[in-house]
């Protein structure tokens, strides 16, 4: 019976469901209660198996299974859970500035330099740009590839449009120059509006700052302060972590219900094309990284397992960004890299992010039927390479650039409200893609700054 509650089973259990979901749709004459029933029995199989390991990836990938069953059978029920994920996320945002503040401060004015300091600076600029470019680039080659685009007569919902219009009244309110925006004006302002690149800058300084702290009696103070602070705010991440299944249960059940069935299928051929791209930019692009930079497979994936699930289920980097470090510093990155490179990398590798939006960009083109030249395509590449920066990975971002790319290529920017209609379903496929790149971004700097405890990742066993 042991052999029941292993992984395998659990893996086995779960991919039966989603057969199931597939038959379904294939054999409408067959009573949808009995396919009902068998997914249910599956879903309690994945339960008992959850309690049994106790892990905590176990129960967030049953609440995603599970939210994909309750938001088909129980919609009215399932628009009311959205709460939940709405809760989880406002707990994330309250604790994010506050650990990045303190383990940034603690991992650089504690035992870094500045000349190392800058060293990651240079080597995380660099990395994002050639990897995001990269992205921008599969992105582009997949939709030319799918023609997606071509031949799609779907009108925007009046639903969409005014969501649209929405999300582009509430565009940015800085100067609009993403360099000027990075740097705080006022510290409290950017904790209160969770600009994490600006609470990084602050926090990089600050430390530069206190480093350079002569006198050992201050300097001690405020270092075991902000390592207090840090060690706190890891356990406020553990606590508000055991909301994470209830809360991914939440947001995907919601988008489930939500998500109207004609404008799925009327866009699938989109929907399909940009997870096609993000799998391709994953085996082209990822894993070369990971083989070239020898980063240990199996610790790697466990490392990533619980905030990649909640990114996917959430469409939120935000909700993944503290147990991201948190595991990655137990997968062997030292602290300050930890620090460093997954909140800068929160607003400048969106790598998903910026896959999509050439993907999406050309795609509106194709279905307005608007044939772009291959200098075209590359000229909106080169416009998303400047104006995707600096924007943080949450819902409805993506929009207001993708609208804007829309509107320079002479087109209507109220025909970008199509996608829309299925934007919750692509935004959860790039911001999984997002969190990933940012781990494997840590990992490929401390190795390169020889801030990589190897013995430590081939045999940390993660706990959830």
């Amino acid at each position: 019976m042991k052999s029941i509650y292993s992984l395998f089973s659990y893996v086995t259990i779960f991919f039966l469901i989603g057969f199931l979901f597939w038959i379904e749709s294939v054999f409408p004459s067959i009573p949808k209660e009995f396919f009902q029933v068998l997914r249910y029995l599956g879903l309690g199989l994945l339960a008992l198996i959850s309690i049994k390991r106790k892990k905590m990836s176990l129960w967030i990938f049953l609440a995603m299974i599970l939210a994909i069953e309750v938001g088909i059978d129980f919609p009215g029920f399932s628009l009311e859970m959205k709460r939940f994920g709405t809760i989880f996320l406002r707990l994330i945002k309250s604790l994010v500035a506050p650990l990045v503040f303190a383990t940034l401060v603690v991992g650089i004015a504690g035992h870094s330099d500045i000349k190392q300091v800058g060293r990651m600076g240079l080597k995380s600029i660099l990395y994002f740009e050639i990897v995001t470019t990269i992205a921008l680039f599969v992105g582009l080659v997949t939709i030319n590839l799918t023609q997606a685009g071509v031949g799609v007569k779907v009108e925007a919902s009046t639903n969409d449009i005014a969501k649209s219009k929405e999300l582009l009244a509430q565009q940015h309110s800085g100067t609009g120059d993403h360099i000027i925006d990075a740097f705080p004006e006022n510290i409290a302002k950017s904790i209160s509006e969770n600009n994490v690149l600006q609470v990084v800058i602050f926090s990089v300084i600050f430390a530069i700052g206190l480093g350079m702290v002569k006198h050992p009696g201050p300097k001690e103070t405020m270092l075991n302060f902000f390592e207090g602070l840090s060690e706190v705010m890891f356990k406020f991440t553990d606590i508000v972590m055991y909301l994470a299944p209830l809360a991914v249960f939440g947001a995907l059940s919601s988008t489930i219900a939500s998500s109207g069935v004609e404008i799925l299928f009327a866009l699938l051929k989109l929907v399909g094309t940009l997870y096609i791209a993000l799998i391709a930019f994953v085996l082209l692009v990822f894993v070369p990284i990971i083989i070239i930079a020898k980063v240990p497979i199996k610790g790697f994936l466990k490392a990533i397992t619980e905030p990649v699930s909640i990114a996917f289920a959430t469409a939120s980097s935000e909700a993944s960004l503290p147990i991201a470090m948190e595991n990655l510093e137990k997968f062997g990155v030292a602290k300050k890299v930890v620090a460093f490179v997954i909140p800068t990398g929160y607003s400048f590798n969106l790598d998903g992010t910026t896959l999509y939006l050439s993907l999406a960009a050309v795609f509106i083109a194709q279905m307005s039927g608007v044939d772009l030249t291959v200098g075209q395509q590359i000229s909106i590449c080169l416009v998303l390479m400047l104006t995707s920066k600096g924007v943080a990975g949450v819902r409805g971002a993506s929009f207001v650039i993708l609208a804007g790319t829309v509107a320079s290529m002479g087109l209507d920017p109220e025909k970008a409200a199509v996608i829309l209609g299925v934007d919750a379903l692509m935004d959860m496929g790039r911001t999984s893609i997002n969190v990933l790149g940012n781990c494997l971004a840590s990992v490929v700097i401390a190795k390169s700054e020889n801030e990589f405890d190897m013995e430590l990742a081939t045999s940390q066993v993660i706990e959830d």
